[in-house]
């Protein structure tokens, strides 16, 4: 849809956002709540951190009806204990 073409052409690293045609959303979502965390619990990891993030945001994310920011992955990554592969494929050691 119109709604998902970048406008941005610059090959920023920091604006760097991940189109969700994989289930990252989803993959958060699950190993989120198999850590027992709520998304306001996340959340608030993640800005501990210094991810700017709201719970807006995750929850869009975790709908997939946002793109998430490969800085956000990251945090998220780190936040949660887990892998890129867990959260990219879905795939938990």
């Amino acid at each position: 849809t119109h709604m998902d073409q970048n406008k941005s052409t610059r090959g920023d690293f920091m604006e760097q956002k991940i189109k969700q045609d994989l289930r990252i959303g989803e993959n958060i979502r699950i190993i989120r709540k198999a850590r027992k965390l709520g998304q306001t619990d996340l959340v608030r990891m993640l800005q501990i951190d210094g991810c700017d993030m709201t719970r807006e945001c995750l929850v869009k994310i975790e709908r997939g009806t946002q793109h998430i920011q490969a800085t956000q992955l990251q945090a998220i990554k780190k936040a949660l204990h887990t892998t890129y592969d867990a959260l990219i494929d879905g795939i938990e050691e």
